[in-house]
């Protein structure tokens, strides 16, 4: 093999395939990415295809390059990215000999060893189209949720991220059991697609939705009928994962449908207060929000490890009451609600509270809910 590419490309191509390999791959092989110099692809000229896959994630992406001789190699896909990062802003050549692969850029000349091809897995085709997400409502939706899925391995269903799909609508759901996070919005299906369910695996999701399509483009959604795998596609890159095999918990029950008082209150004004006085809060244990008619007292902390209490304007509806949340879920809340202001609404100090952002006119925009659970007050 022996090639010439851009090196933007070539870095960007990498680093994103190099970021769905595991950290510490069962076997060397998996941790390496496959650079597949096949020569013509069809009206895109002669592309450089990058791939990884690890047997739960597929990352594949093409990138424009001149082929003087084809041929496929494999490299560590960690110690690629690094190079590729740091090489001088000139053109890149590849050329395999033998046993190992050299990279020429500038006066940057490095040589590696190349991994057995045949060991290599084959990547798994991509399955069938199921329709059309819209790329500036995806990305930002996924993002939305996945702060709230659970990060313990040894809880698996609180690590996905719940796909639901209704005709044209489709709910995406995460929880970790003290927040929870729903976010709502419509695609294009391409056909009778019904009813599903699917468990994605949040991290996978979140990575993909992020860099997957530009601004006013569409993601391609595929949906395997009995493997077990989703397919993302779009911006010259695709991706597949296996879907998580878990129950998710039914979450819908843990939605509060009525409420005893509302409060809306500045975004802004509120994550800066709340980092202030959180600085005292013992290991971020929890802020107290003390919400009366026309204020609301955050504090925090005691006399022990010290104390800290700021006090800011909010307008609320119904009783007044004092209740406490962990800091940290509560300002990841706060910082998914992409508008200046934002309505909490309570029941109990004891039962779950509700945020949702509120648009210029005062009015609760619909479509996203993130959920926290209280911490208890001492007493």
């Amino acid at each position: 093999m022996k090639i010439r590419v851009e090196r933007d490309g070539l870095a960007d191509a990498v680093a994103w395939v190099a970021r769905s390999l595991p950290s510490r791959p069962p076997v060397p092989v998996l941790g390496g990415v496959l650079l597949d110099a096949g020569g013509a692809d069809g009206d895109n000229g002669e592309t450089l295809t990058v791939s990884g896959f690890d047997y739960e994630v597929s990352a594949q992406i093409g990138v424009p390059a001149t082929i003087s001789a084809a041929g496929r190699t494999l490299v560590s896909g960690k110690l690629l990215a690094d190079i590729t990062r740091a090489l001088p802003n000139h053109p890149v050549e590849i050329a395999v000999d033998g046993a190992r692969v050299t990279i020429t850029c500038g006066s940057a000349k490095f040589s590696l060893p190349t991994m057995p091809v045949e060991d290599y897995p084959q990547l798994p085709a991509m399955p069938q189209l199921a329709g059309h997400l819209p790329s500036d409502s995806f990305g930002p939706a996924v993002a939305q949720v996945a702060i709230a899925a659970g990060k313990d391995d040894t809880l698996p269903m609180l690590t996905g991220v719940r796909m639901e799909i209704e005709d044209e609508k489709v709910t995406l759901v995460a929880t970790d059991r003290f927040r929870l996070a729903l976010r709502e919005f419509t695609w294009e299906p391409s056909g009778e697609v019904g009813s599903t369910a699917l468990l994605v695996p949040a991290k996978t999701l979140a990575d993909a939705a992020k860099t997957l399509g530009g601004s006013g483009s569409k993601i391609e959604l595929s949906l395997g009928d009995s493997d077990g795998l989703l397919g993302l596609s779009g911006s010259g890159r695709r991706t597949t994962t296996r879907l998580l095999d878990a129950e998710f918990p039914k979450y819908r029950q843990l939605l509060p449908s009525e409420h005893a008082a509302a409060a809306i209150i500045d975004v802004a004004p509120l994550v800066e207060a709340i980092k202030r006085v959180s600085l005292v809060a013992e290991r971020g244990t929890q802020v107290r929000l003390e919400f009366s008619e026309s204020s609301l007292r955050l504090s925090a902390g005691g006399d022990d490890e010290g104390s800290a209490e700021e006090e800011l304007p909010v307008e609320l509806t119904g009783d007044g009451l004092t209740i406490a949340f962990n800091p940290g879920y509560l300002l990841d809340g706060l910082g998914a609600m992409h508008t200046s202001r934002a309505q909490l609404t309570f029941t109990t100090p004891s039962r779950p509270a509700l945020i949702k952002p509120v648009d210029a006119e005062g009015e609760v925009e619909p479509g996203y809910i993130y959920l926290l659970m209280p911490v208890r007050l001492p007493g």
